[in-house]
């Protein structure tokens, strides 16, 4: 249980916990982080009890109640601290563009890294695991493609407003196909990354999760 009216954070070094990290951050809410190994999560994992499928990012509430999925902290966070910028609010014209493509990033481009990063959970022999890696892989570059010629602005993914799909993207294009793949197939995208790696006050944030 969070202690000191503070959240608690369960989480893994460069993984998604690093976005809820980030958002907390930003939002100035009193948190504890709670490294885990992630090697050893999975359903039923000890470290993160709570949480069905054993994964992070897991939030602990001040009041104890335990939260999953990345995005749901998210609009949790924003909804304690709206001045913190993390969403544009209801009836903002921009919000149904945020929340398209914040779920986009959570529903379509993230679950490739769930089949692709350890294809033996999924498949048994040696070439079906590396076919599935391929594939994901190549599914996940063609929807950054799409994303890169559909809607990203500049400096911020939704042009002048900052918000946690910026912050997303910092995270995001640090994993596969990396930084160097962004720079030559969606440069848009990657200036994002790179305007969110300067935000100041997260400069302790990134250090701690990215290479």
């Amino acid at each position: 249980m969070a202690h000191g009216g503070s959240y608690r954070l369960l989480g893994s070094p460069g993984t998604g916990s690093a976005i809820v990290e980030a958002c907390l951050t930003l939002a100035d809410l009193p948190f504890e982080i709670k490294d885990v190994n992630y090697a050893a999560l999975g359903p039923g994992s000890g470290e993160t009890k709570g949480n069905p499928l054993g994964q992070v990012p897991t939030l602990i509430l001040p009041d104890g109640a335990v939260m999953t999925e990345s995005l749901a902290m998210v609009l949790h966070i924003d909804e304690q601290t709206p001045d913190a910028g993390l969403a544009p609010p209801a009836g903002d014209r921009l919000r149904p563009m945020f929340l398209r493509w914040i779920v986009f990033m959570v529903a379509a481009i993230y679950p490739t890294f769930t089949f692709g990063d350890e294809p033996a959970r999924w498949v048994p022999d040696k070439g079906s695991q590396d076919m599935l890696r391929l594939r994901t892989d190549e599914s996940r570059e063609a929807m950054w493609r799409q994303v890169e010629e559909s809607v990203v602005g500049t400096p911020w993914f939704l042009g002048p407003r900052f918000s946690a799909l910026d912050v997303y993207i910092g995270v995001m294009t640090r994993w596969r196909p990396r930084r160097t793949w962004f720079a030559a197939n969606c440069p848009r995208i990657l200036a994002v990354a790179q305007a969110s790696d300067e935000i100041k006050s997260l400069q302790r944030v990134w250090a701690r999760n990215m290479d």
